[in-house]
């Protein structure tokens, strides 16, 4: 079966086009002051997370001397003894070069090497230097904390020494060498390095397709969804290429290859280029002969996205309207006019560094921004998406904006939107650096909606029609859930609730405020002992900025052909918050909202995509590797790969579990019942078992791993891990394995079906002994549910937000009383205000205040937006996130803005047809909603098929029909 990420254009050439926007370009002028790296060619940038927030760019090694005089583009040039080790980072936000001192075990000197990174690790590979060509071994440089050269063991065979090759890490997995020259002649083999397998080992690849010919000084970049391109190079005849490739990992381990459609509108090779969402941009490079690319075809664009947009275009340039000022079109082709050169993308730039044009060695660096209609965005929207990248008041970057004449339009987005003093979080780009960007947008200026263009196909994403842009089950042809039935459904959980309290004599009929001291509760101060321990962040001084929504929502949806979630068919838009139908309705006519602070500008987060699957190198691991939280990890984080077991085991016996949940709950009893958390943190709502949901998400918006986001950003999920849903077991076991590996930044919280009499009614008793059989499976549900006892009750991050499962309640008033608690935790000690804290919700809609019975069943109450005030009031809070109600947009706003509501998982039960969502929290705490809407029923539940009246099936599918649950919020839920 062909794989849709390598489809082509009908098989036939591209057309090729110019583009008629233009770019904005102009030399980026370097502080004398800074540490830069200086002229150099041959040399690497890799683009890497800082610590502190935002990106930076690494550059290393190069040549840094000529013999003379040399031809133009040709290696004789260079003066080998001139190569250098040294590593420089520019950080993007600040415009600041640094040079980093590197303890370790570094590289040789070096030149024509290749890098690539690896979560906040640059790897470095082969080369040519004084003594000739550089080893084989694979060296890492650490960049958490202080810098640090790792010298990798790979195990067999590999590449062999080799210069003017590739190497790129595709699909946040693999490491894949391709092509260059091993000192006699051009090569056209590929390698590959499966960085989540240990020991470490080199495996030549056999791929299928479109082989590309041996080739050397080519240039390669990955796309977010794992698609690698190749581009040009000089082939074994010495001539330049005009071809690119795309190499891409079938599910069942094959990789393939397939030419791009079209030509490339030049020959080149010593290019560079860069992926700014899903288009290639290409720069510079040589003829041979002493020539140099044409000024007029330096710079071209491969768009590898689907619709009529696929294909090869040149790129031209904005003047500017002041002649004696210079103009873009200059600096673009002084930017382009080089060969031996390296860029890369941040957002919607593309950065230019050093280089070599004729006999002189470049030590300049030029910043591209691309044409914002590229994205469908407007100028003032790519103005704001800017300063989700760069600090737009920064000197530097002052100047680099009055070059490319956008200092007033700077100026006027400032006014509108605080400008931030720290970097946002380093999160899925949802437009230029995403997964799959906004990839052929329309946008109509009459209804602000967004649609996808027809096409007939490229080698990027699949086919499959356009995604719903409003809420699922809603008027625009997404299916609609099954509202009637949801209606009917049973308060079986309810029952047990109170059944539960009534056998452990909590009484849920006393007055409210009844338990508790009721004392004022402050927050201790962020470097004290109860915040996180031993993280940078931790001693950052708070935030200056509130907590303010930010106005538009990531959607993420599979494409209509059923492309499931690993496939590359995934469509990602930005929706105002406006166009969902049902996220409002509590909160009534958008200009009732009255939010604690003004509602935010700027897109989410434009940043380089950390999306895929765990991987990594972890050379200094004192832990052994086939300990079971570690082999959790390796088996389960597999955000694009993973499948559910085909004949139901799980990977784990009793005894390991038990293993696993002491680990955790070691961990668990460090901390206190109520975290002090700090942003930037992403926040989950319930689960309940739907694994595939949680790899979706991982995937979509990044996952906790080495080469995800987990350096720099916290975890917190609220709860209702197991239950309902086919992999509870899956799902409890990877999140407690996160924990014990990176205790200090994720965080589990207790939800009201981490509950023994609840879960033993609703799943994950049955699970447990289906999968691991009567005995076993007994004994691991009994000490999950023991460790359950000992999961914190609430988090306040940043002293501003609160986060607990359920809610206020009738009795919760002060974060001190939850604080006050003890655990290990029963119902019984707990009383009613553990009931609460679980099991409360909000009232149907703002008009609601004060206590009402829960449409769940008598016995449990609901709090109005009256409650929800007074609560913030009297705790110094901004807002509440909660998650334990099925929400249909994935989230929902209540109390104006100060409460709300998440679920994560989709289509809760096989019936809501919900979409889920997650909420990141950025360090300007702007929170922003990351979406994805449902699958088909098997994608959720495996192969076994779907739901029917004979409940034929899952045995998930028939128990959730026996109990449904309780029916969600949303349109029409008969609630109202």
């Amino acid at each position: 079966r062909e794989n849709p990420s390598l489809r082509l254009v009908g098989r036939r050439a591209a057309r090729m086009s110019s583009s008629t926007t233009g770019l904005r370009c102009a030399e980026f002028h370097i502080d004398p002051r800074s540490d830069d790296p200086g002229p150099r060619c041959g040399h690497t940038l890799t683009c890497v997370p800082a610590e502190g927030g935002g990106q930076r760019l690494i550059v290393f090694g190069g040549a840094t001397a000529l013999e003379g005089d040399g031809p133009n583009g040709s290696s004789s040039g260079i003066r080998l003894a001139g190569a250098t080790s040294d590593v420089h980072s520019f950080d993007v936000r600040s415009g600041v070069w640094s040079k980093l001192e590197a303890s370790g075990e570094g590289p040789s000197p070096r030149a024509a090497h290749s890098a690539a990174a690896v979560g906040n690790m640059v790897v470095v590979q082969g080369g040519i230097g004084p003594a000739g060509l550089a080893s084989e071994d694979l060296h890492v440089l650490d960049l958490q904390g202080a810098p640090r050269w790792h010298r990798v063991v790979v195990r067999g065979p590999g590449p062999g020494q080799r210069y003017a090759h590739v190497i790129s890490f595709v699909a946040q997995r693999f490491l894949v060498v391709h092509g260059g020259n091993d000192g006699s002649k051009p090569l056209g083999d590929s390698w590959c390095l499966d960085t989540t397998n240990k020991p470490y080992e080199w495996v030549k690849m056999n791929p299928s397709g479109d082989i590309p010919p041996p080739r050397m000084y080519a240039a390669a970049a990955p796309r977010a969804d794992g698609l690698l391109l190749l581009c040009g190079g000089r082939g074994a005849d010495s001539a330049p290429l005009s071809d690119a490739f795309g190499l891409a990992r079938h599910r069942d381990g094959r990789w393939e290859w397939a030419a791009a459609p079209g030509e490339a509108p030049t020959a080149r090779y010593q290019h560079a280029v860069s992926f700014v969402g899903t288009r290639l941009h290409v720069s510079g490079g040589a003829l041979g002969g002493g020539s140099m690319v044409d000024d007029s075809l330096s710079l071209a664009v491969l768009n590898t996205s689907a619709g009529p947009a696929a294909g090869w275009s040149v790129t031209e340039v904005r003047l500017r309207e002041s002649p004696s000022a210079g103009g873009a079109k200059d600096a673009a082709a002084a930017a382009s006019r080089r060969c031996r050169h390296t860029t890369a993308g941040v957002g919607p730039l593309v950065f230019t560094c050093g280089g070599l044009r004729g006999g002189t060695l470049l030590g300049d660096m030029y910043v591209s921004e691309e044409p914002p209609s590229e994205a469908g965005m407007t100028r003032a929207e790519a103005t704001l998406a800017l300063a989700e990248v760069i600090d737009l008041a920064a000197p530097a970057w002052q100047r680099w904006l009055r070059d490319v004449g956008l200092l007033d339009e700077a100026a006027r987005a400032t006014a509108t939107l605080p400008l931030k003093t720290e970097a946002e979080e380093d999160d899925v780009g949802e437009t230029f650096g995403g997964t799959l960007p906004r990839t052929g947008t329309t946008t109509s200026s009459k209804t602000g909606t967004s649609g996808v263009r027809s096409g007939s196909g490229a080698f990027g994403t699949p086919q499959g029609g356009s995604f719903a842009v409003n809420t699922p089950g809603s008027k625009d042809g997404s299916p609609e859930n099954n509202l009637d039935s949801l209606a009917k459904l049973s308060s079986a959980e309810a029952r047990a609730a109170v059944a539960l309290a009534h056998r452990t004599n909590v009484d849920i009929d006393s007055s409210p405020e009844s338990a508790g001291s009721g004392k004022r509760y402050v927050t201790p101060s962020p470097g004290s002992s109860a915040g996180k321990k031993h993280t940078p962040s931790s001693v950052r001084p708070p935030p200056s900025s509130d907590v303010r929504l930010h106005h538009r929502a990531v959607v993420v949806a599979a494409g209509l052909d059923g492309t499931g979630p690993t496939g590359l068919g995934s469509l990602v838009r930005q929706l105002s918050i406006d166009q969902f139908e049902s996220e409002s309705k509590r909160i009534g006519a958008p200009g009732e909202l009255a939010t604690p602070a003004r509602m935010g500008g700027g897109d989410p987060g434009l940043m380089t995509p950390n999306t895929g699957a765990r991987g990594g190198y972890t050379p200094e691991d004192p832990e052994a590797a086939d300990s079971v939280h570690k082999r959790v990890i390796n088996k389960l984080l597999l955000p694009r790969s993973w499948e559910p077991p085909a004949d139901r085991s799980f990977i784990l016996n009793a005894d390991e579990i038990d293993e696993l949940c002491l680990a955790a709950e070691e961990k668990f009893k460090q901390e206190p019942t109520v975290l002090k958390l700090r942003a930037p943190t992403k926040i989950f709502g319930d689960l309940h078992g739907q694994f595939g949901d949680l790899m979706r998400l991982f995937a979509e918006y990044g996952s906790p791993s080495t080469v995800g986001d987990i350096a720099y950003i916290d975890y917190l999920f609220l709860g209702d891990y197991v239950d309902r849903g086919a992999f509870s077991l899956e799902t409890m076991s990877l999140l407690l394995a996160l924990k014990v590996e990176y205790p200090d930044s994720v965080h589990l919280l207790r939800g009201n079906h981490e509950e023994a009499d609840i879960n033993a009614l609703f799943g994950f008793r049955i699970e447990c002994i289906d999968r691991l059989g009567e005995a076993a499976g007994v004994k691991a549900w009994n000490r999950f549910n023991d460790m359950f006892q000992w999961l914190p009750l609430a988090a306040v991050i940043e002293d501003r937000v609160a986060c607990m499962h359920g809610g206020i309640g009738r009795s919760v008033t002060h974060i001190s009383q939850l604080e006050e608690l003890e655990r290990p935790l029963t119902m019984e000690s707990g009383g009613m205000m553990l009931m609460d804290v679980l099991w409360s919700d909000p009232t149907e809609s703002d008009k609601v205040e004060g206590l009402r019975p829960n449409a769940r069943g008598p016995g449990l109450v609901t709090f109005g937006p009256d409650r929800v005030r007074k609560f913030c009031e009297d705790n110094e809070l901004q807002m509440i996130i909660r998650a334990h109600e099925c929400v249909m947009d994935g989230f929902e706003r209540f109390a104006g803005g100060l409460l709300i509501t998440v679920f994560s998982a989709t289509n809760y039960c096989g019936t809501a047809n919900n979409a889920g969502a997650i909420l990141v929290l950025g360090r300007d705490l702007t929170l922003y909603p990351k979406l994805i809407h449902p699958l088909p029923p098997s994608a959720l539940y495996g192969s076994a098929g779907s739901i029917d009246e004979d409940m034929d099936g899952p045995w998930q599918m028939g128990l959730n029909k026996e109990r449904p649950p309780t029916p969600p919020r949303g349109r029409g839920d008969g609630r109202g």
